[in-house]
């Protein structure tokens, strides 16, 4: 990646995940080169940072958006946007509909988006990987937010960051199928998502995807560290359409369960 953009979203994400590091490190002793497949990004629906805030830098770059997607359950929207150079990672985000939350909820992410700075209000460049920008944090607001939504719990404790990245199974030479990637990292110790199965999708809806389960990074709150789930690295194998070319949309329902891939219960 050579984009100043693409590179901090995926130094942040590698440097401060140890259980990407160990992963990646591990594909790359493999593998001559470790394509990824999408990139995606979290946030909440309030109109200063919005999914359509956060993909202006996107657009900016040569992107368009391609599809979206509802998450009733979750209560989430979100699209994924394509670059026409097909080597470009996709971008999928997200936001949480707030209004279909408590009050607690929608004044916390209110009080949080207020306290962002205006520099970065200003430079959505820096935004997407600016982190936390509205400490302190509280771990009691924390437990709050995680006992009505994992998503609003995991970014007001890690704010704007790259949620995953996520191998393209296709573009590997060692592992032919997903179900062998998975095997593989069983083997090196690390839990699968098994929500629904621990490979999403099927060849018939021409995409298989798995994750790993996030690992815990300590986060400073104003009570002290707490170790909680940051991101997570996911595995995506497409498989081609009538045309033969590769699918290069989503499943929605495939994505509603790997969102629990940085699920934690409160404590």
């Amino acid at each position: 990646m050579t984009d100043t953009l693409f590179s901090r979203l995926w130094q942040q994400y590698y440097q401060t995940n140890p259980g990407v590091k160990k992963v990646y490190d591990l594909f790359q002793q493999r593998e001559t080169h470790v394509t990824n497949d999408h990139i995606a990004l979290r946030t909440f629906d309030l109109p200063n940072i919005s999914l359509d805030v956060l993909a202006k830098p996107f657009l900016d770059r040569g992107y368009h958006e391609a599809d979206h997607y509802d998450f009733p359950v979750k209560k989430l929207f979100a699209k994924h946007y394509e670059h026409s150079d097909s080597t470009q990672p996709k971008i999928f985000i997200s936001q949480l509909l707030t209004k279909e939350f408590s009050p607690f909820l929608q004044k916390t992410v209110s009080t949080l988006a207020k306290n962002i700075p205006d520099f970065l209000l200003h430079d959505t460049d820096k935004l997407l990987t600016s982190g936390v920008s509205w400490e302190p944090i509280h771990h009691q607001v924390y437990q709050t937010l995680l006992a009505e939504s994992e998503y609003a719990a995991w970014l007001y404790a890690f704010g704007f960051r790259a949620n995953h990245f996520t191998v393209s199974v296709n573009h590997l030479k060692t592992f032919p199928s997903l179900i062998e990637v998975n095997e593989f990292l069983k083997q090196a110790g690390f839990r699968l998502n098994d929500a629904g199965g621990e490979i999403k999708g099927t060849p018939q809806e021409l995409l298989e995807q798995s994750s790993i389960m996030a690992l815990p990074v300590p986060v400073q709150f104003a009570e002290g560290v707490h170790n909680i789930p940051c991101s997570y690295y996911e595995f995506a194998l497409r498989y081609p359409m009538e045309d033969g070319k590769l699918y290069s949309g989503f499943v929605a329902a495939s994505a509603d369960k790997l969102f629990q891939s940085t699920d934690a219960k409160p404590s």
